[in-house]
């Protein structure tokens, strides 16, 4: 199965709670809708606190 076929995520911040979305992308970030959680930049961290990529979770809401 393509990654085009398979329904977007969402992740979490572990520390402050800020969502990622999959489908909506992080544009403010230069992460553009539809960007995969595996392809974003592993040094990327989260705009509202600094944290890691690793300190994120998936979550279905």
């Amino acid at each position: 199965m393509a990654d085009s076929d398979l329904p977007f995520k969402t992740w979490m911040c572990l520390i402050c709670g800020w969502i990622y979305d999959e489908e909506a992308g992080s544009p403010a970030e230069g992460i553009v809708p539809g960007t995969r959680w595996e392809a974003v930049p592993p040094n990327w961290t989260c705009p509202e606190c600094g944290a890691r990529k690793d300190d994120f979770e998936m979550m279905e809401i």
